[in-house]
Formats: C-alpha cells, structure tokens, sequence
C-alpha cells in the first residue's frame, strides 16, 4: 500500500504502520491505514480508470524489471516476485506457481494438466513480441487484484475513488485489468474501454484480447485456490481459454504486430 500511495495517494487509504506483535503464540501481524468511509463496488469508469491508467504511467520499477522488492500475497497466497527482464519469463512463473498450489489443493487431473503444459508453449509465443523488435515494455507498478471487493468510492470525498487490498507488483500494464474479463466480475466492458483510452494496447495491438485472456486464466486459478469448491467450473473455464489460445498460438509460433508467423 505505501508503493501504491508513493505514486497516486490519493487513490488509496494512506497507510500508517506495519509490523509484527511481540509477544503471540504464532507469528502474528498487523497493519494500520486511515479509516475511510466507503461505497463499496465498483466506481465511477471515468474518474476511476484515468487514476489507475495515472498509477501506471507514473511509477517506475526501481530495478527496471518486473516484480517486487519483497514477496507479496494474492489474497493469503505467496506470489514469486523475483526480479525478472523478460516479462513473458515472469508471467509464465508466476502463472506456474499458482497452477502447482491449484492442482495441491483440489487434486491431480492428467488431461488438466497437460492443456496447461501446452499453454506454457504458447507463453513465450504470445507475450515475447511484447520486448521483441526493438519494443520497450515497462514495468508498471500494479494492485494485482482489482476486482469490485477491493475498490470502492469515499463519501463526504467528491466521489474519490479507492483502492486497497492490493497484491503489488511491477508487471504489465494490462495485467491489472485483466480480472474485468472474468465473468463474476462488476467491471465489465465499460471500465475496459475507458482504461484504454487513457492506456492504449501495447504493440502487437492486435493482441490485445489474447494477452488479456491469458492473464486472466491467472486469476481463474487463483480463484479456485481460494474456493476450492468452485474448482471444477474455474477449471473448466481454464480450459476453454487455454483451448482458445493454443488453437490460436501453439503451432503458428510467435505472431508479430502484422499477424504472421
């Protein structure tokens, strides 16, 4: 929350303190922000997504690459924020990550499995042209959770919209936005075209729609860790994007801004 406030204070609850009690039976620990009086949900797209697109126009990764000083928790689980250059190397870690606690918390299934394998393929394939030919991909700093239950608007504020809860990283840009896809989520297409208005697609453009179905099989599978009794929706959901982009990407090999292998 602190990074987050450094670039755009007034988009979240300015944080106080942190830190570890002294004295518990298991290691406990405890976080202070201001307390603010807030509509919970979804806020208003227009002063909203030119916020956020502020937040990842103005921060800058302290290393120049992706990740995080320290780990960081999506929800109660870890997240590997290891420094990295290549970002498509850095997705497709973390997206294996979450894959490994999913299949450790709702159990084996082989055909599950080695879809997933092929879309670890197509990884590289879809989000290498991103740094390729000469294009420059920053490191945006990114709440990493953004969904209804983890925004809000503050009364008695002009309608100041706010974030909190967050599950920072310096990643790309549009993987903050890509929770919006999911179909349990409030933001919706709405939120999605204002955000690139102020944040256009990086280059390849034509892209776009894929890369923001591949991050969001990421937070399909985050879901089912946390709901593991919606595992076998999410994973059938897993599925059909995985399906839909190896069709698309797993014989063709990289696609440039053009389209062709």
């Amino acid at each position: 929350m602190s990074e987050l406030a450094k670039y755009n204070p007034a988009l979240v609850p300015k944080p106080y303190a942190c830190g570890q009690f002294k004295e518990s039976h298991v290691p406990t620990y405890f976080f202070l922000m201001e307390f603010l009086d807030i509509q919970t949900g979804a806020p208003d797209p227009i002063p909203f997504c030119e916020q956020m697109a502020t937040l990842h126009k103005e921060s800058v990764s302290p290393t120049g690459k992706f990740g995080f000083r320290m780990t960081t928790c999506h929800g109660p689980h870890p997240q590997n924020t290891t420094w990295e250059a290549d970002w498509s190397v850095y997705f497709g870690r973390l997206l294996r990550q979450f894959f490994d606690r999913e299949i450790a918390t709702n159990g084996h299934d082989a055909e599950y499995e080695a879809l997933f394998s092929k879309l670890e393929d197509v990884i590289p394939r879809l989000l290498g042209p991103l740094q390729a030919k000469g294009r420059q991909l920053k490191p945006c700093l990114v709440h990493g959770d953004l969904w209804e239950e983890n925004t809000g608007t503050a009364l008695g504020e002009g309608g100041q919209p706010k974030i909190f809860d967050a599950a920072v990283m310096y990643a790309h840009n549009e993987y903050d936005i890509a929770m919006w896809r999911r179909d349990i989520c409030r933001f919706g297409r709405t939120h999605t075209r204002e955000y690139l208005r102020h944040m256009p697609p990086s280059e390849p453009k034509a892209q776009w729609d894929d890369r923001n179905r591949l991050y969001a099989i990421k937070f399909e599978i985050a879901h089912a860790i946390g709901w593991p009794q919606t595992a076998p929706h999410q994973r059938a959901l897993v599925s059909k994007d995985a399906k839909c982009l190896i069709d698309k990407y797993g014989a063709l090999g990289s696609l440039d801004v053009n389209g062709t292998s």
